[in-house]
């Protein structure tokens, strides 16, 4: 039986017909991977993941060569691990740091203190930075207002509403005790 009427059969369902396409391009998908860089570790996971879509998807394949679409196929699977390796590669550097800052607040605030930095990181940048800058950077309002190039008037505004919003956190924090 030639390639074309296989791949007819196993459009209709054939199972046996599936099998045959997969035992014939096999070697060809596990080929084209390693040539594109997958470690031999994911070899299998990138084939097995390449066969099922070939299985989800042959019914909608209705013109040009099988192959130039199981290549197709290959490639777009390999982009896909690498993507996800790349946001898998960025959550655990952002984790890293992450846990760098808590173990720099563990050793040097006392857990109110670290209460009170989680609680102005909460606040918009435009509340959270005059906050900083007049109570941990003893900066007189005029001093924050030429920092931020703002009014003094805009920067008291900014720490009034920057207190209210944390005295609303912490009056919550008071109400679950």
């Amino acid at each position: 039986m030639m390639e074309e009427e296989w791949l007819a059969l196993a459009k209709k369902g054939d199972e046996d017909a599936f099998h045959h396409l997969i035992k014939t391009h096999l070697k060809t998908v596990e080929k084209f991977c390693y040539q594109l860089g997958v470690s031999h570790a994911q070899i299998d996971d990138v084939t097995q993941e390449v066969f099922i879509k070939v299985y989800r998807f042959l019914p909608k394949h209705t013109h040009g060569k099988f192959t130039t679409w199981l290549y197709s196929l290959t490639l777009n699977v390999v982009r896909d691990i690498y993507r996800h390796e790349q946001r898998q590669k960025r959550k655990i550097k952002q984790l890293n740091e992450e846990q760098g800052a808590t173990v720099y607040l563990e050793k040097h605030f006392d857990e109110e203190a670290r209460e009170l930095h989680y609680y102005i990181q909460d606040l918009d940048s435009k509340y959270k930075v005059p906050i900083i800058l007049h109570y941990f950077h003893d900066l007189s309002y005029y001093e924050i207002a030429d920092v931020l190039n703002v009014s003094e008037g805009a920067v008291k505004s900014r720490m009034l509403r920057a207190k209210k919003k944390l005295k609303e956190k912490y009056k919550k924090v008071g109400e679950q005790i």
